[in-house]
């Protein structure tokens, strides 16, 4: 993979953060996306289709009859599109940029007609109505969207001007700085880098590899495992990484569309509802894959136990089954464990809570249950404890568990848990784990490297000695004096508690109502 330069890469970002500010400043640009990344994304194909025409007009002569071939054979070019300049010598995004009245109209109409020439864009840039209204306002008026094409024309994104790893850092880092304006709904499309960086190197994907995430966002966890495939090869040019991902959210899914082609990675992203229908299937089943990764929303409530029994894909076996109304984050665990092949491994952020909820509760607890089954199943392999404040839509710390069907004889009925709460520096508005943080934490969790009041290996006796309590900071102390549980993990136990009751009062009511009581 072609090496980043710093300098280069920090002057395409500055540039596309000015260009999605161009709007109404920075505080707005994050309401604006859904118009600003299809726009950057069709400069960048409008950009290198110039190149490939140009490529073409060397052999036979010029622009004119290189157009004329790529309309008659559209395999000449990856996307064909079909702007075509009154001066062919003049560039393709002209025809965009020239436009002069019913700005909005034209600029849908050309997004449109780009979309009904190739197929793999149609539903990602064709989605936008740039002229929408609202109780006949104009969501964005011809004045900032002629500013922002203008912003967006000041720098040419060409095969010959910047590599695909440089605009598509650059683009991550635009939805990264629209994640921070998101508010609650950043964490529905974006994973902090650094955890992202974790979880790919700690899963060690190899050239040619299948690798899918269930809630896929805005695809950032593929790409991560295809970077660090790419920097851990061997070989000059691998075997890419075959990438699936789906996504519920149909401006996400097409977020995700573009930040695949953008990167010049392929893969399959299909839209739709993973929990309830699946869409990656094989002969009737539930398709595996080498690698699966995932950052789902946190303690979704909204499946109820009969979307667990009318499963008919095997995700959810008996002796682990329905981990409770009030949070589905193991039931995401079993979808991707279901979706392993059988030497498939996995790695997920989920709540803390998820790894200590109904430990040394009185009584039986579904999500303990479910836990339980993992761990006598040994099939976790490792559970990584993060900072605080890393996360666009939560202040919580949150926890990556790491899942493998096939581990190696020595690490076999133990668990690997790393205690990385420490390990960050403060940031605005988030924290971040620097990147010696970043190699510390990875390289521990691939080592399996014990280290003082950061790792241990813990025997799964132990573990079921703590009724199944998984949760790293249970295990590891950081600090001299003694140490308490996190509150969040108190609170996050507390609200399924008090959730649990809820569903037994219910329960009871119904029962009593039944009896006439």
């Amino acid at each position: 993979m072609a090496k980043t330069k710093p300098e280069k890469s920090k002057s395409l970002e500055s540039w596309i953060w000015n260009a999605a500010c161009s709007i109404r400043g920075a505080k707005d640009a994050p309401k604006y996306k859904d118009y600003i990344l299809p726009l950057i994304f069709t400069k960048r194909l409008c950009d290198v289709f110039d190149d490939e025409l140009n490529r073409i007009a060397a052999e036979v002569g010029s622009r004119k009859k290189a157009f004329a071939l790529a309309k008659a054979d559209h395999k000449l070019v990856r996307f064909y599109l079909p702007l075509a300049p009154d001066d062919p010598e003049q560039p393709v995004w002209s025809v965009i940029r020239k436009l002069a009245d019913r700005i909005g109209e034209g600029v849908t109409t050309q997004m449109r007609a780009i979309a009904r020439e190739n197929p793999l864009l149609r539903g990602i840039i064709d989605r936008v109505d740039f002229n929408a209204t609202t109780h006949g306002q104009r969501d964005l008026d011809d004045d900032r969207l002629s500013n922002l094409i203008e912003a967006i024309s000041t720098k040419r994104l060409g095969l010959d001007d910047v590599e695909a790893d440089i605009i598509g850092k650059s683009y991550e880092y635009l939805i990264r700085k629209f994640a921070e304006g998101g508010g609650q709904s950043a964490g529905e499309f974006y994973t902090p880098p650094e955890v992202g960086t974790i979880m790919s190197r700690v899963l060690q994907p190899e050239p040619g590899m299948e690798i899918y995430d269930p809630c896929c966002g805005s695809g950032g966890l593929l790409i991560k495992c295809e970077i660090a495939m790419e920097e851990a090869a061997q070989t000059e040019q691998p075997a890419p990484l075959k990438l699936y991902g789906q996504e519920y959210t149909a401006d996400t899914w097409a977020m995700a569309n573009m930040n695949l082609i953008i990167h010049d990675f392929e893969g399959e992203i299909e839209i739709g509802d993973t929990f309830k229908n699946p869409k990656f299937r094989r002969h009737g089943r539930l398709r595996t894959f080498d690698r699966v990764v995932a950052n789902p929303m946190w303690n979704q409530n909204w499946f109820t136990e009969a979307d667990y029994d009318n499963d008919e894909l095997d995700r959810f076996p008996a002796g682990a089954g329905f981990p409770g109304k009030s949070s589905a984050d193991w039931g995401w665990v079993q979808h991707m464990h279901a979706s392993l092949n059988d030497t498939g491994r996995a790695a997920v952020v989920l709540d803390t809570g998820a790894a200590s909820r109904g430990s040394g509760n009185a009584g039986a607890n579904k999500e303990k249950t479910v836990r339980q089954w993992f761990v006598d199943h040994d099939l976790i392999e490792s559970v990584l404890y993060l900072p605080e404040n890393l996360f666009y839509n939560t202040t919580a710390p949150g926890i990556v568990l790491f899942l493998n069907k096939a581990k190696p004889a020595p690490r076999q009925d133990k668990v690997f848990l790393v205690n990385a709460s420490q390990v960050f520096e403060k940031g605005d508005p988030k924290n971040f784990i620097p990147e010696a943080g970043i190699a510390r934490i990875a390289d521990t969790l691939i080592g399996w490297k014990e280290a003082d009041k950061l790792s241990r290996i813990v025997d799964l006796a132990e573990l079921k000695k703590n009724d199944y309590n998984i949760s790293p900071s249970r295990y590891i102390h950081t600090s001299d004096a003694e140490t308490y549980r996190p509150l969040a993990e108190i609170v996050a136990d507390l609200d399924a508690v008090e959730a649990e009751a809820r569903e037994a009062d219910a329960a009871l009511r119904e029962i009593l109502r039944k009896i006439g009581v």
